[in-house]
C-alpha cells in the first residue's frame, strides 16, 4: 500500500493495543498516512473515553495516546461543502465522510474498523 487515509478507529486499534491493532499496524507499515485534522481530536476523544471507563489503566493510556507522536500522519484540509454533501448522499456522519471524502480525493486506500464506513469505501454510499 502506497498511501493510506486513517481514520481514528484504525489508529486507535493501534495505539491502544486492541486486538486488530498488530494487524492494521503491518497493513499501514511503510505507507504514506493521510488524514483530515479531525483524527487528532477522535483519538484524543478515544482516550478520554478509555480512561473515564478503566481510570485504573490511565498511566498506560496516557503513554499509548503519546505514541501518536511517531506516526508520520499528513493532515489535509477537506472541502466541508463536498464533505457534507457526501454525507447527504451517503448516510455516513460528516466526521466519517470526511475521511471518505480524503481518500477519494487522493484516490487512496481507506484503512478503518468502521463497519459502515467500510461499506462506503466499496461504492454503496453516494459518489
Amino acid at each position: 500500500m502506497d498511501a493510506a487515509v486513517v481514520d481514528a478507529s484504525a489508529l486507535g486499534a493501534i495505539l491502544f493495543n486492541e486486538p486488530e491493532g498488530p494487524a492494521l499496524a503491518q497493513r499501514l507499515g511503510g505507507a504514506a498516512l493521510t488524514a483530515p485534522g479531525l483524527l487528532l481530536y477522535e483519538i484524543a476523544n478515544v482516550c478520554v473515553t478509555k480512561i473515564r471507563r478503566h481510570p485504573q489503566l490511565r498511566d498506560g493510556l496516557l503513554a499509548a495516546f503519546a505514541l501518536l507522536e511517531r506516526f508520520d500522519i499528513e493532515f489535509v484540509d477537506v472541502d466541508h461543502r463536498e464533505v457534507v454533501a457526501l454525507a447527504d448522499r451517503s448516510g455516513l456522519t460528516a466526521y466519517d465522510a470526511s475521511y471518505l471524502w480524503l481518500a477519494r480525493r487522493l484516490d487512496a486506500a481507506l484503512v478503518t474498523l468502521d463497519a459502515e464506513l467500510a461499506a462506503a469505501i466499496d461504492g454503496k454510499a453516494g459518489r
